[in-house]
């Protein structure tokens, strides 16, 4: 009987193992549909988030063929394409960005790697510096604490970049509107909102301040999902299953589109969890 047990347990152990290293070399495509009476005309966006340097496929070929597969007008970043990390470089985040700037307008939001790398110069030297004038290069200007309106679409694109404090592990530090005010300015009622927010777990802060459509990433759909019951079981701020681990949420007249993102850093898994690819569709609502 131990001898059985013991065959059973290798075998789940080698499946799970096949598994997650399967999961963490692909990635699944999920559309959303989102309507408002101030979209002017409708238009497709695809949302990037999380890849740390991953590729798929040879120079991301995969990647990029399910991209222009889905025909979008833009590409909307929620962060951390690269990962801050002494001695990686950068090569395959901005490979991607300028093979995709050719074809689409970027609208891109930082995200905790590349804030982080920025304000610890003596920890990833120029990295930061290099990583913006590369983009720059490209005619990618991020928004930082920035926001963009697209009078064709009737839309305004906000990039949040919040304080280091805000992404402490262990503890959640309150945010409040007023923070959002001083760093964004107040929300144009008049265009429907698109708020890049990397952090998702103060959604409820950004429904407050006015986001209409909240996009983020950060949490990596939670690392491992629970089989049948889908929920992530780790944040980064390493609390166990976190309330906003990947998908659609709603608050008032609030959403959010959670990324659970494309790639990993540090511990490189999933399981039961693959990558993923956001598709949105915008539409005029009547």
């Amino acid at each position: 009987m131990t001898d059985i047990l013991f065959l059973i347990l290798v075998i789940v152990s080698i499946l799970l193992l096949w598994l997650m290293i399967y999961d963490t070399n692909r990635f699944v495509t999920i559309t959303y549909t989102v309507s408002d009476k101030r979209i002017q005309n409708d238009f497709r966006a695809v949302l990037l988030a999380d890849l740390h340097n991953k590729s798929f496929g040879k120079d991301n070929e995969a990647l990029i063929a399910a991209i222009d597969g889905l025909q979008p007008e833009m590409i909307l970043v929620a962060g951390d394409m690269l990962t801050a990390k002494p001695g990686v470089d950068f090569e395959v985040a901005m490979d991607l960005m300028q093979r995709l700037s050719g074809k689409y307008p970027i609208y891109y939001g930082n995200g905790n790697h590349e804030y982080r790398a920025g304000i610890y110069p003596e920890k990833y030297g120029d990295m930061h510096e290099k990583y913006i004038k590369g983009l720059k290069e490209l005619e990618i200007q991020p928004l930082i604490n920035e926001s963009v309106r697209l009078e064709e679409y009737g839309v305004c694109i906000y990039g949040l970049e919040i304080d280091r404090k805000y992404y402490k592990r262990f503890r959640r530090p309150h945010m409040s509107v007023e923070y959002l005010e001083s760093v964004l300015g107040q929300a144009d009622d008049d265009a429907y909102g698109l708020l890049l927010a990397h952090n998702p777990e103060y959604f409820e802060a950004y429904a407050k301040w006015g986001a209409d459509l909240v996009l983020s990433g950060h949490v990596h759909g939670g690392m491992v999902r629970v089989p049948f019951w889908g929920k992530g079981v780790l944040s980064p701020n390493v609390s166990f299953f976190p309330k906003y681990d990947g998908g659609s949420f709603s608050l008032g007249t609030s959403r959010m589109l959670l990324s659970r993102g494309l790639g990993t850093h540090t511990i490189p898994i999933r399981l039961f969890n693959p990558g993923e690819l956001v598709c949105i569709d915008f539409r005029r609502a009547d």
